[in-house]
């Protein structure tokens, strides 16, 4: 089982895994084309995403105008009292003829959601160390939808090319081995794990900067795994928040409708790298409730100190597109959704 064997890992690094991360599943909320960070009030941004988290998400989520675990009504998380949302593109396979269909989600291994992402709340690996929660109105994007220097992905966001839907033999920790920083180049017999990592670290004063980036940070020195200290501008140890996005490309393995050179897998922004690999966070736990969940170290997807619905609720809980266009599930698009006439 995938949380065992992470669990194996860390373990074997001199951590705790029970005391040390919460691991949950979201099921999907929506795929829609709006990002209240970037885009904030465009109904038709750039390009499409996938949306897990509370329903209030909207075009527009100015802090203190909207606040997720008041506006909301359900949430698509395991746990009930988590109303944030967390975002990423969609990834799309382009056929010889030009055409592209969106490549599903699935649910990873032990969670019984429906598509999504799996989400990591990862409180660090001292047992004594102190983690401060985020504050209302809290954001931050992590990647970079414009890059395709593999050299500038961030680290913590990697693909992983999963042999089986078992995902066995284990292939270690996110980012180790022979995960890479973009779109694998091979069919995967189980579809792709995507990793999307977050900084550390916060300046301790703003729940937001103009790029959604620099009020976080990573460790000053060593990583955020070995325990690397803070630095000075960014002094707050806040949670290390992880994506896990389960990817079936299998309908799509077949060499044969792939092109002569390359593959033919892209972003829903029109990377064909994968280099753009990015994540948006915009923090919704209902009062102190992630400040207890650190402070007695939840683990898992259940924990005393905190409320958790049924998986079936969580699956229940979906939101009507904004932006209204076709994702691609039972037709070919001619273009990508929002990219009509470009030709990528």
């Amino acid at each position: 089982m995938h949380y065992k064997s992470f669990a194996t890992a860390l373990a074997a690094a001199q951590l705790t895994a029970a005391q040390e991360l919460m691991r949950f599943g979201c099921s999907q909320l929506t795929i829609d084309r709006i990002d209240p960070l970037v885009n904030p009030g465009v109904i038709g941004s750039p390009h499409m995403h996938q949306i897990i988290g509370g329903n209030s998400f909207n075009a527009s989520m100015t802090p203190g105008v909207l606040d997720p675990p008041t506006k909301s009504t359900c949430t698509s998380c395991t746990y009930s009292e988590d109303f944030s949302n967390y975002w990423t593109a969609n990834a799309y396979f382009k056929a010889k003829n030009g055409t592209f269909k969106r490549v599903p989600q699935v649910a990873n291994i032990g969670l019984n959601v429906k598509g999504g992402v799996t989400v990591y709340y990862i409180r660090g690996y001292q047992s004594s160390a102190k983690v401060t929660a985020f504050k209302p109105g809290f954001r931050m994007l992590v990647g970079d939808p414009a890059n395709r220097d593999p050299k500038k992905v961030p680290r913590g966001l990697c693909f992983r090319c999963e042999a089986n839907m078992q995902q066995t033999p284990f292939g270690g920790a996110p980012c180790t081995g022979k995960d890479v920083p973009g779109f694998p180049t091979a069919p995967c017999g189980g579809g792709w794990r995507v990793t999307v990592t977050f900084p550390s670290c916060w300046d301790g004063k703003n729940t937001d900067s103009p790029n959604h980036k620099d009020h976080i940070a990573y460790p000053a020195t060593g990583t955020f795994e070995s325990g690397g200290a803070c630095p000075a501008s960014h002094p707050v140890k806040i949670p290390q928040v992880m994506y896990e996005v389960m990817f079936d490309t299998r309908q799509f393995n077949n060499k044969a409708d792939w092109p002569a050179t390359g593959q033919p897998f892209y972003w829903s922004h029109g990377d064909n790298t994968g280099y753009g690999i990015h994540g948006d966070y915009l923090f919704g736990w209902k009062g102190d409730a992630l400040q207890k969940a650190m402070d007695t170290k939840c683990s898992g997807d259940r924990c005393p100190a905190l409320q958790r619905q049924t998986d079936a609720q969580a699956i229940a809980c979906t939101k009507s597109q904004m932006s209204k266009d076709n994702i691609g599930d039972d037709t070919w698009l001619p273009f990508l959704p929002g990219m009509d006439g470009v030709v990528v």
